[in-house]
């Protein structure tokens, strides 16, 4: 079931986030998030959570992408599935309600920020309709590496 990410979902967004923080470069966090944390950035953003059963597995959100407010039908998306839970549609569904959530609400497109390389990524990003429309090389440092950063953008309006 698709639906509003709740103050009580923080715990659980934190852990799912927390094995791509401590374990990759696709988030540029380099230490764990809390619960209160995770409450700082649902109070700034549109959240939707996916639960099987009553455990959140997924979450997706959109938030500013850029201050100004020539930006404000513009927003970034990212989404974030448990590893035990991949290869099971989610992350599309959850997108999928997303999009048309951001459209009802008037906003125009939408940016991923993708550190590279991540092949799974891009190609999720590019199948949801998103279109490569930039790279930063080497804007991230993490775990000793120079990481780039690619930019894609969805139209939804």
């Amino acid at each position: 079931m698709i639906r509003p990410g709740l103050e009580k979902d923080a715990e659980r967004i934190s852990e799912i986030y927390n094995h791509y923080v401590l374990n990759t470069c696709f988030t540029f966090d380099e230490q764990a998030t809390s619960r209160e944390d995770i409450l700082e950035r649902m109070s700034t953003g549109h959240w939707l959570v996916y639960e099987r059963g009553t455990e959140v597995v997924a979450y997706t959100y959109a938030t500013t992408w850029k201050d100004r407010s020539a930006y404000r039908f513009t927003l970034e998306s990212s989404v974030y599935v448990h590893q035990d839970s991949h290869g099971m549609g989610i992350a599309s569904k959850l997108y999928e309600a997303l999009f048309e959530e951001m459209r009802n609400r008037g906003i125009h497109s939408l940016m991923a920020t993708i550190a590279l390389p991540n092949r799974n990524s891009v190609h999720f990003h590019e199948k949801m309709g998103f279109k490569k429309v930039g790279v930063a090389k080497e804007v991230g440092y993490k775990f000793d590496l120079w990481v780039d950063v690619g930019y894609w953008q969805k139209m939804l309006l």
